[in-house]
C-alpha cells in the first residue's frame, strides 16, 4: 500500500485503465494499487478475509469495490519499499475487494505527520471475498481527495485498439514491459517484487535449469541470514543445515506462526533497520525480512524457491541488493546463459 502520492495522479494509469475509481487500482492482473490521502507519512490499516459480502458499516466515509483474481495463493498487502505489512492465504480465484477510506481529507494538506512516533492520519480497510467478476463501482464518496481520484481515472484516455485488451497491456506493464514465463507469473508476489530491482534476473533464473534453482535458493537463504547476522542462531543453525540437506525444516520452522513467536521472542537477537532507500519512514527490520527466506527455499517447486528466497535475500540487504545480485551472477554463472521456457 503506497500512501505517497502520484503526482500526475493516485495510482499508476495502467492500473485504473477502464475503471471509474481512482483509490483502488484492479485493472493490473493480481495487484490491487491503493490511493490514500497522504503524500507521505502513516495511515491505519485492517484487511480482513470474508466468506460472503461482509455489511457495511456507515462509519467509513469513501467506499469503492473492484473484482480481482490472485495470481497464487499467498497475497501480501505491500507498502511503499515492497515490503509486506502482512500475508494472507487467499486461492487463486475470483474475489470482490472493497475498499474503505475514513479522514482522507485530513492528509491532504499534510506533507508529513511529523515525528516518528505520530499516529496515523487516516484510516482504511481492505476486504476480500469470494465472487464472480463484475465492473467495479463507488459505492460512497465523501472526501474531496477521494472525489479528485475518481475523477482522474474517469479522465484517463481510452486504450488504443488493436493493441491487446487494457488487461493485457496493464499485465505486461506490470512485469516491466515484457512479459515473463507463465511459470513465472504464476509464482506471483516474490517474482514481481524483482521485476523493479532486475527484470533481467527475472528471466535468467526462470533460464537455468532446476538444480541450479535449487542451489540459488539454498545459497540466497544464507545469504540473507548472514546479512541479518542469523546465520549462527542455535534454533537456526539447524533449519540452515536441513535446507542444505534437501531435508524437512525442524522446528519451529515447521510452523511459520511459531517461528516468528520464537523470534520475536529471543532477546539475543539484535535487531536493526534496513535502509529502503525509497523515501519511507519506519524501515523494516533487517533480520524480519531475512526470515522468509528459509521457508521460501524449501518450497517444492525450485523456480519458486529460487525467486522467493532471491527476493528475501535483496530486502535484507535493502539498498545493498545489486552487490548482492552481482554476486549471484559470479555464484552461477548459468545465469547468464539461461534461456527462461514461454
Amino acid at each position: 500500500m503506497d500512501s505517497r502520492q502520484n503526482p500526475r495522479g493516485p495510482v499508476p494509469s495502467e492500473a485504473c485503465a477502464g475503471q471509474l475509481n481512482g483509490l483502488c487500482g484492479a485493472a493490473v492482473p493480481g495487484c490491487l494499487f491503493l490511493g490514500t490521502g497522504l503524500r507521505t507519512g502513516r495511515v491505519g490499516l485492517t484487511v480482513e478475509l470474508h466468506g460472503a459480502a461482509p455489511p457495511l458499516d456507515d462509519g467509513w466515509e469513501d467506499v469503492v469495490e473492484a473484482s480481482f483474481r490472485p495470481v497464487s495463493p499467498s497475497t501480501a498487502v505491500l507498502p511503499c519499499g515492497r515490503r509486506a505489512l502482512c500475508e494472507m492465504d487467499l486461492p487463486p480465484a475470483d474475489h470482490r475487494v472493497r475498499y474503505c477510506g475514513r479522514d482522507m481529507d485530513r492528509g491532504g494538506a499534510t506533507e508529513s505527520t511529523g515525528a516518528d512516533d505520530a499516529g496515523p492520519v487516516g484510516y482504511y480497510l481492505l476486504q476480500f471475498w469470494p465472487a464472480p467478476p463484475a465492473a467495479d463501482r463507488v459505492v460512497r464518496q465523501t472526501s474531496r481527495s477521494a472525489e479528485g481520484r475518481h475523477r482522474y481515472a474517469r479522465s484517463l484516455p481510452p486504450p488504443p485498439r488493436g493493441e491487446g485488451t487494457a488487461q493485457d497491456r496493464a499485465e505486461t506493464l506490470s512485469w516491466g514491459g515484457r512479459l515473463p514465463s507463465r511459470r513465472v507469473r504464476e509464482v506471483g508476489g516474490d517474482a514481481r517484487g524483482l521485476v523493479p530491482l532486475d527484470r533481467d534476473l527475472l528471466d535468467a533464473v526462470d533460464g537455468v535449469c532446476p538444480a541450479t534453482q535449487r542451489s540459488l535458493a539454498r545459497w540466497a537463504a544464507h545469504r540473507a541470514f548472514t546479512a541479518a547476522g542469523l546465520d549462527d542462531v542455535d534454533w537456526i543453525t539447524p533449519a540452515l543445515a536441513a535446507l542444505d540437506r534437501g531435508e524437512a525444516l525442524p522446528a519451529p520452522f515447521d510452523d511459520p506462526r511459531r517461528a516468528w513467536e520464537r523470534f520475536f521472542t529471543d532477546d539475543r537477537i539484535t535487531r536493526t533497520a534496513t535502509d529502503t532507500g525509497d523515501g519511507c519512514r519506519g524501515n523494516p527490520l533487517r533480520q524480519a525480512m531475512a526470515m522468509p527466506a528459509l521457508r521460501a527455499a524449501a518450497e517444492p517447486d525450485p523456480l519458486r524457491a529460487a525467486l522467493g528466497a532471491l527476493f528475501a535475500a535483496a530486502v535484507t540487504h535493502g539498498t545493498d541488493y545489486p552487490a548482492l545480485f552481482a554476486e549471484a551472477r559470479r555464484e552461477f554463472p548459468a545465469l547468464g546463459r539461461g534461456t527462461p521456457p514461454r
